[in-house]
């Protein structure tokens, strides 16, 4: 009778235990796992391609992983890492976007559709950016991520892609430093400030806060008494930004001290454009597998790779005109 009801007790502790296991396990994220059943590799494929084109994203995985499972040699697990990647980016799983990539990168890092895994995680890196009151880890990360891309890969549509996004990281930082610099200035702790913005002039000149960034520069030089450097920075900003607005208020503020800059506003300016951080995931450039996804195993089986990103030569986008400074000999 003794053992029986020991027994029991052990059945009831291993009962106990294994709801609190399930329980534990209910709290994670749930992800498909498909059930291990082989399948021509073909079909698997396909059946993830359709799933994508259904933005299934949670099953388009399932089945790519199911072909590198069941297929791990293949050509089409090599592609099926590739499209793990995009559908994770496109369920905003960045972590496992990039993860994703970084094992193609490693496994395959010779192979010209490395240009996209690339890609793919410089773009998750700027999914993941937030505004400029927030610290901007991220912003660095898909920076450094975005120039990778144009440098490894310059004539190709993800370069074009990533120089677009270059330009408005660009204009986001510029934009921490000059919220900084701001704060500093409304602190009165003008030398931060000045720093602040300094580096803006330096860094991001070609952003839409630099004409900003020089009128600042005028005016803190002039509450710390350097009139050189005020006097200075008002130039470069008129020789410029002679129609910007920021010049015109540098022009009244520096003829107030008696310093009248050279260069006259011009009426009726415009201002600088202030280029949108914009996120838009319809244009982010497609795996090059999708756009031609087999949508059956005969046509899976046929389907040709799909050419080298790098052959797909794109236009090198014009460099950008940095700003000029005055009174040089050359002009």
């Amino acid at each position: 009778m003794y053992l029986v009801r020991k027994s029991s007790r052990v059945v009831l502790v291993a009962a106990a235990c294994a709801l609190a296991l399930s329980a534990c396990s209910g709290n994670k994220k749930n992800k498909p796992r498909l059930a291990y059943e082989e399948r021509p590799v073909e079909l698997l494929y396909a059946t993830g391609a359709n799933r994508l084109d259904r933005r299934q994203w949670a099953q388009a995985v399932a089945y790519f992983q199911e072909v590198e499972r069941q297929h791990p040699y293949s050509e089409w697990s090599r592609r099926s890492i590739l499209m793990q990647a995009y559908a994770h980016y496109e369920s905003n799983d960045y972590a496992e976007a990039i993860g994703d990539a970084d094992r193609f990168i490693q496994l395959y890092p010779g192979n010209p559709t490395a240009a996209y895994a690339h890609y793919i995680k410089a773009i998750c890196y700027f999914e993941q950016i937030v505004d400029v009151n927030r610290d901007q880890a991220a912003t660095a990360q898909a920076l450094e991520a975005l120039r990778d891309v144009v440098q490894r890969y310059p004539r190709t549509e993800y370069a074009s892609d990533a120089r677009l996004k270059i330009d408005m990281v660009n204009d986001q930082l510029a934009g921490k430093d000059m919220t900084i610099g701001r704060w500093y200035l409304r602190n009165g702790d003008t030398l931060a400030a000045a720093n602040r913005f300094k580096t803006v002039v330096d860094r991001y000149q070609t952003t839409s806060h630099t004409p900003e960034a020089l009128y600042r520069l005028v005016e803190t030089y002039l509450t710390l008494g350097l009139l050189e450097e005020a006097k200075r920075n008002g130039a470069v900003l008129g020789y410029n930004y002679p129609g910007d607005p920021w010049y015109n208020d540098a022009y009244k503020l520096l003829t107030s001290k008696g310093l009248r800059p050279a260069v006259e506003p011009k009426s009726g300016g415009r201002g600088f454009m202030r280029l949108p951080f914009t996120k838009d995931k319809q244009q982010t450039v497609k795996p090059p597998a999708v756009a031609a996804a087999p949508e059956s195993t005969t046509e899976a089986a046929t389907t040709a790779e799909a050419p080298a990103p790098a052959e797909t030569a794109a236009v090198d986008a014009p460099k950008k005109k940095r700003f000029r400074l005055p009174f040089t000999k050359k002009d």
